[in-house]
């Protein structure tokens, strides 16, 4: 079972659904037991990170994030929070990867930077099957400066990390459920990671 954390936020639906249509079954809960018991878990997020900081603690599960073993997958905004501090607000995050979300410098580009843009994967499993070029949907203002933690990078106005991760721990900027084949494939390549 793979366990969608209840952070209060828009998207919780369209994530399932994105799921139930790879026939994966997948719950939304905030209860600890239920998301520390669970195969794999999900941890999205719209809007801001002072909000969803807000929400988390009201659901008491700041304490439960740290104890996650299996695969985690942070989505959009919940890829940010898997970090230690975010621009948005100047907000401390849970820290569960040593990054800094900022605000993306992008000159005269618009912000947020919406819309699709391609990906420049590195050989992990999440991206199997994810060609240098695909095409995948974001939604952002604030992003995650390239590193070691990088899995993929994209670029809009300056370079970026369209996903992170570490160990047990993933998180991609852009959002999968909105992906078409490709989003559909990452999603299916996160259930197929070894718990």
């Amino acid at each position: 079972m793979t366990v969608i954390i209840d952070t209060g936020c828009a998207n919780l639906a369209s994530v399932r659904f994105a799921f139930e249509r790879l026939g994966a079954s997948a719950q939304i809960s905030a209860d600890a037991d239920t998301i520390l018991s669970a195969e794999r878990v999900i941890l999205p997020g719209v809007g801001s990170a002072q909000a969803a900081m807000v929400q988390l603690e009201q659901r008491g599960l700041l304490p439960v994030l740290p104890r996650i073993e299996q695969p985690l997958l942070g989505i959009c905004l919940g890829m940010q929070l898997l970090g230690e501090r975010s621009d948005e607000g100047n907000t401390t995050l849970p820290g569960l990867l040593p990054f800094t979300t900022e605000r993306l410098k992008v000159g005269d580009q618009p912000l947020p930077h919406m819309g699709w843009n391609t990906l420049e994967p590195v050989d992990h499993p999440l991206f199997a099957g994810i060609r240098k070029g695909d095409y995948v949907y974001f939604v952002h203002s604030y992003g995650v400066a390239c590193s070691d933690l990088t899995l993929a990078r994209c670029d809009y106005g300056q370079p970026f990390s369209a996903s992170v991760g570490r160990g047990n721990i993933m998180g991609v900027q852009f959002h999968p459920e909105r992906s078409g084949a490709v989003g559909a494939r990452i999603l299916k390549n996160f259930l197929e990671i070894p718990a």
